[in-house]
């Protein structure tokens, strides 16, 4: 009899999980399966090692005759530029998952996959890693190998994705949840939002230091110095506290102490953030429908004020003299297929922005104001140059264009402007508006 009933239990088990598993079936097929990085490995990778050619250059930075340029995802060059005429590439720090950065003092803050590093460059020859925040950052992936393909289930607790290999893997379909597959992001557990973070744009460097500053060294806020980084930005520093923004958060550190930056508060940010613009104790988000405008009052925890809307597109922001330069590149992810600059007029206080023009670019990236003198990066363009004293005249006071240049940010600085390009590193002596000229060039240098 007891076996009889065993019998029976063991029936009734085998066709309950039958039963359970009729809507979960697993299917084995090619993949984008991640390759990863060990969180041990990526903890003990940041180094100094000789200079490196651009290969793929992001976001650039400029502090006490240095630029320092991102590898996107490898790490930073570091060029000494103290002879705009003859800048030197004189180092490599190895920063993997680095797609942007900030300087206070001699402390570089940089971001590596999903943290923060700080690293001492008092001797840009030996930067010395003084402290890491592990886990700060969301989880990020880089762009899969093969879109045609599907994603394989990822582990974070395997590391971070540095890559991915086309191969067979067994993924879990949950055919109540997702009934209909489509080629491209897929990833259980993870929604639509995260998984399409765009790593190549991304964006993150500090504004603090306004554009024009006086001298070629770094600008200084209450006894601090800063550099200056583009409008492409992501990080950002104002008084004593380092700000960094992803699609939707905050993260705020305390840095009144460079070498230990301490994690003080990450509160939303609004949707689609895209970069960053410190000024006047306010920050200038450009997002995918419109710019927020932070008043910085309370550091730690900045208080929205002001939301500007404009069609769906991405979205660089510049501010000058309560004056926002503001690009829209319409297309691909960017929304709708309308690009132009929006110039705006914003209160005293900056809690109203008024749109006084709008003028039609091809592809706008960065840009950049000093004074009288306006800097678009239109992609494929070029880099344009206005003399924007009239607001109302711009497109008739175009002082010059650089074409055949895939331009992506610039930064104006002392009658010298710094520029990146999908090609290289640029920089022009703009010190006579009659004749704006090349003065050196850094190119990208790609395996054939």
């Amino acid at each position: 009899m007891k076996t009889t009933r065993l019998k029976w239990v063991v029936v009734i088990l085998l066709m309950t999980a039958f039963s359970g598993c009729k809507d979960v079936i697993y299917e084995n097929d090619l993949r984008n399966v991640p390759v990863y990085l060990s969180f041990e490995e990526l903890r003990s990778s940041v180094t100094k090692i000789e200079s490196q050619d651009l290969v793929n250059p992001g976001k650039i930075y400029f502090k006490d005759g240095y630029i320092f340029i991102n590898e996107e995802m490898k790490g930073i060059h570091v060029i000494d530029n103290r002879n705009p005429e003859n800048p030197t590439n004189i180092s490599f720090i190895k920063i993997l998952g680095n797609m942007d950065l900030a300087i206070k003092n001699n402390i570089l803050y940089a971001d590596s996959y999903v943290d923060l590093v700080a690293i001492d460059i008092s001797d840009v020859n030996n930067p010395v890693e003084v402290k890491r925040i592990n886990n700060v950052f969301p989880y990020t992936i880089p762009e899969l190998k093969d879109g045609s393909y599907l994603m394989a289930e990822l582990d974070e607790k395997k590391g971070v994705v540095v890559d991915w290999e086309i191969d067979y893997s067994r993924l879990k379909v949950e055919r109540r949840s997702y009934p209909i597959y489509s080629r491209g992001w897929y990833q259980k557990g993870y929604s639509n939002e995260r998984m399409n973070m765009d790593l190549a744009t991304a964006s993150y460097s500090s504004s603090s230091g306004s554009s024009g500053s006086n001298g070629f060294t770094s600008t200084s806020t209450q006894g601090a110095s800063f550099g200056i980084g583009g409008s492409m930005a992501r990080f950002g520093l104002n008084g004593d506290y380092l700000y960094t923004v992803d699609s939707k958060e905050f993260h705020i550190f305390d840095v009144k102490n460079d070498q230990n930056p301490i994690l003080e508060n990450e509160p939303g940010a609004g949707m689609d953030i895209e970069t960053m613009f410190i000024h006047d104790d306010h920050m200038f988000l450009g997002t995918m429908s419109g710019m927020l405008v932070f008043s910085l009052n309370d550091p730690v925890n900045p208080t929205q004020i002001n939301r500007y809307k404009h069609i769906r597109s991405c979205d660089p922001v510049v501010v000058q003299n309560h004056i926002a330069y503001v690009t829209l590149r319409g297309g691909n992810k960017c929304g709708q297929p309308v690009s132009a600059l929006e110039i705006l007029s914003l209160s005293l206080d900056y809690r109203n922005a008024d749109l006084m023009h709008s003028y039609f670019m091809q592809e706008p990236y960065g840009l950049g104001i000093d004074d009288e003198i306006l800097f678009v990066c239109d992609g494929k363009e070029g880099l344009l140059v206005y003399e924007a004293s009239d607001l109302a005249t711009i497109p008739q006071k175009k002082i010059a264009q650089f074409p055949d240049i895939n331009a992506f940010d610039v930064i104006p600085f002392n009658d010298y402007l710094f520029m990146v390009g999908s090609d290289g590193f640029y920089q022009y002596d703009y010190s006579d508006l009659q004749n704006i000229h090349q003065i050196s060039f850094i190119p990208v240098v790609k395996d054939e």
